[in-house]
């Protein structure tokens, strides 16, 4: 791999002009298709096959009415008034939204007995036709004209429910430009030069741009969920910089050298590039697996985040050398600069260096004490909620949220999360008699504050009834609600509706994350060992995932439900975090780990072939390495955490998670962890068995073939 990422390097950097045009070719392209057949992104979560959405299936084909999605509406009267006084007025307005585009009827109040016990707070509900989150064709827009005159004539309207389920954020453009002002940062600290530093920024920012207008373009065709971009934008600029900052930092320390500038280019891509390609697939299988648990909307997120990181890898072995090519000598260190005097053999000893003499002068004491730190953070796991983001973890000044809270102060948190219970009554003589005693029976069980008049379908067979819980919709009594309502109602009655499907998913996805995570650990053993020949390098990393992703779910669960800085990061309502943070996490951590593993431990592994010397190479290999390592960590952190103030209730635990993730994995594990096992078990960590070596393919990461090239390339 390394020989053909070395002729690709040095046929690319003397093809610079050509490769550029290229990709700005594809650029544009892609910008031009987003803007003539690109679609918008929707929510659509559901567990195809699952009781739940069968249900509502069978609800669509029987009362169609009542399959689309919906936006409850409040009216308020003004202190001293009754919302009866503004009859007229809230009657005309629900006349006006049920014209409204997309509308298939409108729930009145005063019909629905909907009124609060004080009189002042009034709760509709507008039906729309389509299924999904927010409902195109401008009808919520067309929703706000509507309520118009009902506010001037002083009642107070909010509007919220699942039509406005994906409308809390505002995608965060302000903070994301300050991510990226803080990697400029670290990058010119890293290089000490504004041209290399402002070469990896310019390369990530045109990969991103590709995917981000190809996942619009793939939106007119495919189901892609809100948060699909957001995430491929997140990941893809947080790798994008950190690929091209290996391979800038490893064309640097060759120029550094002495070695001339299309040699080192060529180099570096056959190299560092080498790693990017191994590390880069790791990332893309991780988020590809998470077609196993088989839920469209999160096989969406993982292909787009994985097109995104593929695109990443190809501008870093494509374009990097292109744009090298064109700076030239710009990027060689001036002698006598620091850049030259760290390549120097007599140089002093960094930063780096002195941290891994430290770490590696009591190697057991090192590894015990990292374990028992994140083990301490990680003590609050099993306390870990998952559920569906709902208006009530929307920005406390949008409508939606002013809504919810109304609503549950007004008539109870259950308002907020109807269930819908479908009742096949085949094998009912009196139809109508039969829904009404399900009704009365519902009715007692435990947890219910209400259940509305069953409606028949027009066959007769199935009758369908609204149910209201006591509890809301993120509350564990919601969920064991559904539980007895179907056993009160026995084999005939099952639920359904946001909330109960919110709940099968938040089951399937907790259920699968063992089996996911034994997925990913599995695939990361078996890829190391193929790397470094080695079973040590591949089991350390291992532990180490499982240790970093422990502690940072321990850490989700302090912030985002007991409410440790909370405030902080503007989370405005602690409870249950969205159902597949965890396995997201696991995915995306899983391979940045891989990244940072890669690189540190290549070099380590390169000093030990040339020397055999295990505490030599691994303090050579950490001096060459963590530099570069602790400034792509910062990178991506900084990316990350870019998107938590203003990111909505679904993005904003990621991010979170993925920036204390990465720190603790970058500083804790592999900056820590890694060279102090790997002193602990000096030659045994660089040991495979002899049947094994010769089964397993080498992809020579490292590079070594390229030292024993005859000849060298030239480059024009």
């Amino acid at each position: 791999m390394a020989a053909s990422l070395y002729r690709l390097g040095a046929w690319t950097c003397r093809r610079r002009r050509t490769v550029l045009v290229a990709w700005l070719a594809v650029l544009v392209a892609a910008g031009a298709l987003a803007a003539t057949v690109g679609g918008s992104y929707e929510d659509e979560f559901s567990i195809p096959g699952s009781r739940a959405q069968r249900t509502l299936d069978t609800v669509a084909e029987q009362f169609p009415a009542s399959s689309g999605t919906s936006a409850q509406v409040v009216f308020v009267a003004p202190a001293g008034h009754q919302v009866t006084e503004y009859r007229a007025v809230i009657e005309r307005t629900l006349a006006a939204a049920a014209k409204a585009p997309q509308v298939a009827g409108v729930v009145d109040p005063f019909a629905a007995k909907t009124v609060s016990p004080d009189g002042r707070v009034a709760l509709a509900t507008v039906d729309h036709q389509q299924k999904r989150a927010r409902p195109e064709g401008g009808s919520l827009e067309a929703l706000e004209d509507v309520f118009r005159p009902a506010r001037e004539v002083g009642l107070r309207v909010e509007v919220g429910g699942p039509a406005y389920a994906d409308s809390s954020g505002d995608g965060g453009q302000g903070t994301e430009v300050a991510g990226l002002l803080i990697a400029l940062v670290v990058l010119v600290i890293t290089f000490g030069s504004l041209v290399a530093a402002g070469l990896p920024l310019l390369t990530a920012l045109l990969g991103v741009g590709a995917t981000v207008a190809g996942l619009a373009t793939a939106a007119g065709m495919l189901t892609l969920p809100t948060t699909a971009p957001a995430l491929a934008l997140m990941l893809g600029l947080a790798v994008g910089i950190d690929y091209a900052l290996f391979i800038v930092a490893r064309h640097r320390s060759q120029l550094a050298s002495g070695m001339p500038v299309a040699e080192s280019t060529a180099r570096a891509i056959g190299t560092a590039g080498t790693a990017v390609v191994f590390a880069g697939l790791t990332v893309v299988v991780a988020l590809a697996g998470l077609t196993v648990v088989r839920m469209p909307f999160l096989t969406a997120m993982g292909l787009a985040a994985a097109a995104a990181v593929i695109v990443a890898v190809l501008v870093a072995i494509t374009l990097i050398p292109a744009v090298l090519g064109f700076a030239g000598d710009r990027l060689r260190p001036k002698p006598g600069s620091r850049a030259v005097r760290r390549e120097a053999a007599d140089a002093r000893p960094t930063m780096g260096a002195r941290w891994v003499r430290l770490v590696t002068r009591r190697p057991l004491v090192t590894t015990l004490a990292v374990v028992a730190a994140l083990g301490v953070m990680a003590v609050p796991v099993p306390g870990l909620r998952l559920a569906l983001t709902d208006s009530g973890s929307a920005p406390a000044a949008s409508t939606q949220r002013q809504a919810y809270d109304l609503t549950a102060a007004a008539f109870g948190p259950g308002f907020n999360g109807p269930l819908l219970v479908l009742a096949d009554l085949r094998n009912e003589g009196d139809k109508q008699s039969a829904a009404t005693a399900l009704a009365e029976r519902l009715g007692a069980v435990d947890g219910v504050a209400a259940v509305g008049r069953p409606q028949l379908s027009t066959s007769g067979r199935y009758a369908l009834l609204t149910v209201i819980p006591e509890t809301g919709p993120q509350d564990e009594r919601t969920e064991q609600l559904v539980t007895a309502i179907e056993a009160a109602g026995g084999e005939s009655v099952s639920v359904t509706g946001v909330t109960a499907i919110g709940i099968d998913i938040s089951e399937l996805l907790s259920a699968s994350l063992v089996p996911f995570a034994l997925v990913v650990v599995g695939l990361a053993f078996l890829l190391l060992m193929v790397a470094f020949r080695s079973l040590v390098v591949p089991l350390k990393a291992m532990l180490g995932f499982l240790l970093s992703v422990g502690a940072t779910l321990g850490a989700v669960v302090a912030v985002f439900q007991w409410g440790w800085l909370a405030d902080l990061i503007g989370v405005s309502r602690t409870g249950p975090v969205i159902s597949f943070m965890p396995i997201i996490l696991m995915a995306v951590l899983f391979g940045l780990a891989m990244d940072y593993e890669v690189f540190l431990v290549s070099r380590m592994h390169e000093e030990y072939a040339q020397s055999g010397d295990p505490q030599r190479a691994v303090a050579q290999g950490y001096r060459a390495s963590a530099r570069v390592v602790a400034a792509a960590a910062l990178i991506m952190a900084s990316v990350f955490a870019s998107f938590i103030p203003d990111g909505d209730a679904t993005l904003r635990p990621i991010a979170f998670a993925l920036t204390v993730g990465v720190l603790l994995d970058a500083f804790l594990i592999r900056m820590t962890l890694v060279p102090a096992v790997l002193a602990l078990t000096r030659h045994r960590a660089w040991w495979l068995p002899q049947w094994l070596d010769r089964v397993l393919p080498n992809l020579d990461v490292e590079g070594r073939q390229l030292d024993r090239r005859s000849s060298v390339v030239m480059v024009r």
